[in-house]
C-alpha cells in the first residue's frame, strides 16, 4: 500500500492526484494531491492575511523553539528520511544519508543566524545635519515568500528555502519538484509537529505551469526562491510582479583545471565521486576537466578505471554508489549527447551504455569537439570529460567560454599556478585541490552569468527574506 500525501494548504481543495514512482524501477512509492487556481488563492490569501497581521507574527523565541524541535524530530526519523530520500530522487542511500545529516545541520544553522542577527547603529552627529540625533537598525520579515525546489536534493533543498522563511518570521510556501515532493512534504510535516502554525508554512503541487505561474508572480509575493533550471527561473523572473525580490540557482559545468604538477592519487578519487556521485545530478558536478597534455590520457584512464569500481544500481542498497537518473527521457538525452560526442570524433574512454531505462555507466570521454552537444551544455549525467591543454590560458580560455559560471577548480602543487587560475577562472568560487562539488551549507553559493541570481547558503537566504528597518530619533539631549 502506497502513501497518500494531502494538500498541504489549510480550507483547499484538490484538483487531482499525481503518482510519484521511484526513478529505479518506476514503482509508485506514493500519491500526492494537486491544487488548481483556487488553491493557490487559498495559499497566497493566507499568507499574506498573516504577514499583514503584525501583532500576531511569531516571536523570535517561538521560532527558535519549532526549530530546535524540528531539527530534534528529524534526527529521530533519520533513517526514514534518508530512505524516503533515495527512494524518491535516486541518490544512494550513501549520499542521502549525508543529506539529512546536512538537512538537520541546516536546521541549526537557522537558529544559529536567528540568534546572532542584529541591527547596526547608523552613525550620527557627525555633521550640523545629524546633530541631536541616535539613528540604528533592526530587522522585519520582507513578506510572502515562495519557493520553487528542484529534484536533486529533495530534504536539504527544502530546508534551504523553508528554514530561512521560518527564521526571518515570514509566511511561506513552497512548490517542490513533482518527481520528488515527498521528503519536503515530510519536513512540513514535522515542522507543524514541532509547534509551527500549518498556516506558516505551506505546500503545493500544482496542476500544471500556469498554475505554478500564478502562485510566484501575485503581487502578494515578496520573495521568490528558484532552485531549478536556468529556462524556467529566467522565465519565472521575467514575469514576477514588480517589488518582488529574488534568488535563482541554475546550473554550470563546473571546469576543473588538472596541471602537470598535480598529485593525481589525490584528484582522482575527488574527480570520479564528484563528477559521477548522484548520477551527475549535481548542479555544480565535476563535468569538464582541462589537463596538461602531459597527463591528461593517464588522468583519464584513471577517472574511467575509478568510475568502472563504482557500483550502478538500485539506490536504497548500502553499497549502491551510483544510483539512476530522474527520468527515464534524462537517460536517453545522456546517451544521444555522448554519441553525439562520440561520431564528432571524442574518444570514449569508459562507459556510453544505458544499463537499464534510467541508469547509466560511468562515462569518460577525451576531448570532445567544441561542437559537440556536450561540450556547450551542462550534461546533469554521470559523464566527465577530459580535454587535454599545452598551457594553462588556453584551459581557462575554454573553461571560460560558455555564458555559465558557478564554481570551479584548480589542481596543483604550486601555488602561483593555483593563484593565478583563481584570478582567471570565472565562477564565483574556485576550490584548490578540491572537487567543484565541495559545499558547506553557511558558505556563499551563487550562480553568476546564466547560472543563477542572487546568493544561496542560509546565512545568506536569511538576510534576503528579511527588511532592514531603520529609526532615527531626534532629541535635544542628545
Amino acid at each position: 500500500m502506497t502513501d497518500h500525501f494531502p494538500l498541504l494548504v489549510p480550507g483547499a481543495t484538490a484538483t487531482g492526484q499525481v503518482e510519484v514512482t521511484a526513478p529505479y524501477d518506476s514503482a509508485v512509492i506514493a500519491t500526492v494531491d494537486t491544487g488548481g487556481s483556487d488553491a493557490v488563492e487559498t495559499a497566497l490569501s493566507t499568507a499574506d492575511a498573516l504577514f499583514r497581521d503584525k501583532k500576531n507574527w511569531l516571536p523570535a523565541e517561538q521560532r527558535i523553539q519549532v526549530l530546535e524541535k524540528t531539527a530534534g524530530i528529524m534526527q529521530s526519523r533519520f533513517d526514514e528520511l534518508a530512505v524516503e530520500a533515495a527512494r524518491e530522487g535516486g541518490k544512494p542511500l550513501i549520499d542521502s544519508k549525508v543529506e539529512v545529516a546536512r538537512a538537520i545541520d541546516g536546521i541549526k544553522n537557522c537558529i544559529e543566524v536567528l540568534r546572532a542577527g542584529h541591527g547596526d547603529e547608523i552613525p550620527m552627529q557627525k555633521n550640523a545635519a545629524s546633530m541631536n540625533r541616535l539613528a540604528f537598525t533592526t530587522h522585519e520579515p520582507i513578506g510572502v515568500v515562495i519557493a520553487v525546489s528542484a529534484f536533486n536534493h529533495p530534504l536539504n533543498l527544502a530546508v534551504h528555502q523553508l528554514g530561512p522563511a521560518i527564521a526571518a518570521g515570514c509566511p511561506v510556501i513552497i512548490k517542490p519538484a513533482g518527481d520528488t515532493p515527498l521528503s519536503c512534504f515530510r519536513l512540513i510535516g514535522i515542522l507543524r509537529e514541532a509547534g509551527l502554525p500549518e498556516a506558516w508554512c505551506q505546500g503545493i503541487v500544482t496542476s500544471d505551469l500556469d498554475v505554478a505561474t500564478q502562485l510566484v508572480t501575485d503581487h502578494r509575493v515578496a520573495f521568490f526562491s528558484f532552485i531549478g533550471s536556468a529556462g524556467v527561473g529566467w522565465m519565472l523572473r521575467s514575469k514576477l510582479a514588480p517589488g518582488t525580490r529574488c534568488a535563482l540557482e541554475h546550473g554550470g559545468v563546473a571546469p576543473v583545471i588538472v596541471a602537470e604538477d598535480a598529485d593525481l592519487d589525490d584528484a582522482v578519487p575527488l574527480l570520479a565521486k564528484a563528477g559521477f556521485y548522484h548520477a551527475g545530478q549535481v548542479c555544480v558536478s565535476v563535468q569538464r576537466v582541462y589537463a596538461q597534455a602531459s597527463i591528461a590520457r593517464e588522468l583519464a584512464e584513471r577517472i574511467a578505471e575509478a568510475g568502472k569500481q563504482m557500483k550502478v544500481g538500485n539506490p536504497i542498497l548500502p553499497d549502491t554508489e551510483i544510483g539512476p537518473l530522474i527520468r527515464q527521457a534524462e537517460t536517453d538525452r545522456v546517451d544521444e549527447w555522448v554519441q553525439d560526442a562520440v561520431s564528432k570524433g571524442t574518444e570514449l574512454i569508459s562507459g556510453g551504455s544505458k544499463l537499464s531505462e534510467t541508469t547509466y555507466e560511468a562515462t569518460v570521454l577525451f576531448n570532445p569537439p567544441d561542437n559537440a552537444i556536450i561540450s556547450r551544455n551542462e550534461v546533469f549525467g554521470p559523464v566527465i570529460q577530459v580535454y587535454a591543454f599545452d598551457h594553462i590560458d588556453e584551459a581557462i580560455a575554454r573553461a571560460n567560454a560558455l555564458e555559465v559560471s558557478f564554481q570551479a577548480a584548480v589542481f596543483s602543487k604550486n601555488i602561483d599556478t593555483c593563484m593565478y587560475a583563481f584570478k582567471h577562472l570565472n565562477g564565483s568560487a574556485i576550490m584548490v585541490n578540491d572537487h567543484t562539488a565541495f559545499r558547506v551549507d553557511w558558505m556563499p553559493f551563487a550562480g553568476l552569468k546564466h547560472s543563477g541570481y542572487g546568493v544561496g547558503g542560509i546565512p545568506h537566504t536569511f538576510k534576503d527574506m528579511q527588511i532592514e528597518k531603520m529609526m532615527v530619533i531626534r532629541s535635544p539631549s542628545l
